[in-house]
């Protein structure tokens, strides 16, 4: 994993940070609570009334939250490899803590299912591509034919100047809203480093070669994309 990725995945290390982690999302992703109703209303479409639901990079447990209380009579697995998150995503959950089991790991780690359905978002973006297709696959093996799985994550194009042009209007976004300057300037120098951050199409191709059939683009907002597929 690249460096500039593994200095977001040390933010969720931070007791600080992670204590302030609901207020971050927010700031630098446009629409980041409609993202999550969207999310349950695409899964809904297919998914039963007594659904259990895989939810990959589920610390802080904002996104658990949402589908519960839209959801009551949903289960849920929640998998993410920070354990500081998890237990904030306990906290988070206290009012729904009998219908969620939450695991430390990676895709690894996840029960085999299978699910009915399943989500995976801001995570992505940390993974290069073979990864990346890798762990979608793993998903797709764990739902059941026909399934819904609602990703969303940092993709923009990637030649230049256009590149250069949408970093600029993440960072410009995050100001907007209030985000520290100091993390931002960080978030910037990181994202713009990364080497596993790829174009909407590759996204898209990505999901084909993890063997999902049925690949619907639902949300756009500056550098950010967000996919609905079914097996």
């Amino acid at each position: 994993m690249a460096d500039a990725n593994q200095t977001f995945l040390d933010m969720f290390a931070d007791p600080e940070r992670v204590a302030a982690y609901a207020k971050g999302p927010p700031r630098y992703m446009p629409g980041y609570e409609a993202v999550q109703r969207m999310a349950g209303v695409l899964l809904a479409e297919q998914a039963p009334a007594n659904a259990h639901v895989l939810v990959l990079g589920a610390g802080g447990g904002l996104e658990l939250k949402v589908l519960a209380e839209m959801q009551p009579a949903w289960r849920f697995t929640g998998v993410d490899p920070a354990g500081a998150m998890l237990d904030l995503a306990r906290a988070t959950l206290e009012n729904h803590a009998e219908r969620v089991e939450l695991v430390e790991g990676t895709i690894d780690a996840a029960p085999a299912g299978p699910f009915d359905a399943a989500t995976c978002l801001l995570t992505l973006h940390f993974l290069p591509r073979m990864e990346r297709v890798r762990t979608l696959a793993e998903m797709r093996r764990r739902l059941r034919p026909g399934a819904p799985l609602v990703v969303a994550h940092a993709s923009f194009p990637q030649d230049e100047p256009a590149r250069s042009r949408w970093l600029a209007r993440y960072a410009a976004y995050a100001l907007a809203s209030g985000a520290d300057p100091t993390e931002v300037e960080q978030a910037h120098t990181a994202v713009a480093n990364s080497l596993t951050l790829l174009t909407p199409e590759d996204d898209e191709a990505c999901l084909h070669e993890a063997g999902f059939g049925t690949i619907e683009r639902f949300y756009a907002a500056f550098t950010w994309r967000g996919w609905v597929a079914r097996t």
